[in-house]
């Protein structure tokens, strides 16, 4: 699949997924699929739920908006991420909000610091200069509900 990396052996993050790449993360034995994009996002895929549940994955939406992120939704994201069949597929239009969610979920499950889970994501190629914003939540939430605090 293009646009995608694997961060661990349960967890690859994707930006927009086609169809064809559902079938083919169906081929490569993922069991669930979480789509943050919201439905009102250009390139929203409005049957996309069924044709993941046709191919015999979970599939859960629960929309995330880079400036409406709050401690309370990512909460929610990262039980599901927990929740899911693993090996899971988490996508967005571009990657970038579920690699954030899923670093988090990396952080706040092994005790990382912000600073290690932001290592870690550029390892994988995510750049976590380029949103600001988002960075800044990411420490906020990570130092706040890390296992290490």
């Amino acid at each position: 699949m293009e646009n995608v990396k694997k961060i661990n052996n349960e967890l690859t993050v994707a930006g927009q997924v086609t169809l064809e790449q559902l079938q083919q993360a169906v081929s490569e034995g993922y069991k669930s699929v979480l789509n943050l994009r919201s439905p009102d996002e250009q390139g929203f895929i409005s049957d996309e739920q069924q044709q993941a549940q046709a191919l015999g994955l979970h599939y859960i939406n629960i929309p995330v908006k880079p400036n409406e992120i709050s401690d309370e939704l990512t909460t929610e994201v990262l039980e599901q991420i927990d929740q899911l069949p693993k090996p899971t597929l988490i996508h967005c239009a571009s990657g970038m909000r579920a690699g954030a969610l899923v670093f988090m979920n990396v952080a706040t499950r092994q005790g990382l610091t912000a600073q290690q889970a932001f290592e870690q994501a550029q390892a994988v190629g995510f750049d976590c200069n380029a949103h600001p914003q988002m960075k800044q939540f990411f420490e906020h939430y990570v130092s706040k509900h890390s296992k290490t605090s």
